[in-house]
C-alpha cells in the first residue's frame, strides 16, 4: 500500500510505502532547488464534507493547472486529499473552485508557499492546526 502525501508540509511530495511483513518505507523528497507551491484543502458545506468531486484551477505566470478531489487513486493506495500545485517561480496565484453543488468561487492574487483551507460558500478559513514544520 502506498500513500502519496506532503507529510512535512514543506512543499514537496513524499511517498510512504507499507510493505508486506516488513517495516514501512518513507521516500522523502527533499528539494534543493527553490520552487513555489500551494496546497489546498477543501471542505464542502452544501456539497459533501470531503469535497469529493470538486475541481480546482490555478492560474499563475500564464499557466493553468487543474485538479479534482478524488476518494481514492488506485487499488490499495490513497493520496492526500489536499491538492498540491507546483508553481515554479510564480509569485502569486489565482484559484478557482468548482464545487459539486454548482457553486463557483474565485480567489485572486494569493501568495505561494502556503497551505490554505477553503470552505464552500465561506472562503478561506484558518488552517485548523496545520504547520509548516
Amino acid at each position: 500500500m502506498a500513500f502519496l502525501r506532503n507529510s512535512y508540509n514543506d512543499g514537496d511530495l513524499d511517498i510512504l510505502i507499507i510493505n508486506l511483513n516488513e517495516p514501512p518505507s518513507l521516500l522523502r523528497n527533499d528539494l534543493v532547488a527553490k520552487a513555489n507551491w500551494m496546497k489546498i484543502k477543501l471542505q464542502g458545506v452544501k456539497s459533501n464534507r470531503g469535497a469529493i468531486g470538486a475541481r480546482v484551477l490555478t492560474h499563475y505566470g500564464g499557466k493553468t493547472q487543474a485538479q479534482a478531489v478524488l476518494s481514492q487513486s488506485s487499488f490499495f493506495s490513497c493520496n492526500d486529499s489536499r491538492l498540491h500545485f507546483g508553481l515554479g517561480t510564480a509569485d502569486s496565484v489565482d484559484v478557482e473552485v468548482f464545487w459539486p453543488s454548482g457553486l463557483h468561487e474565485s480567489f485572486k492574487s494569493l501568495a505561494p508557499n502556503q497551505l490554505i483551507t477553503i470552505r464552500e460558500g465561506v472562503g478561506r478559513v484558518p488552517n485548523l492546526g496545520w504547520s509548516k514544520s
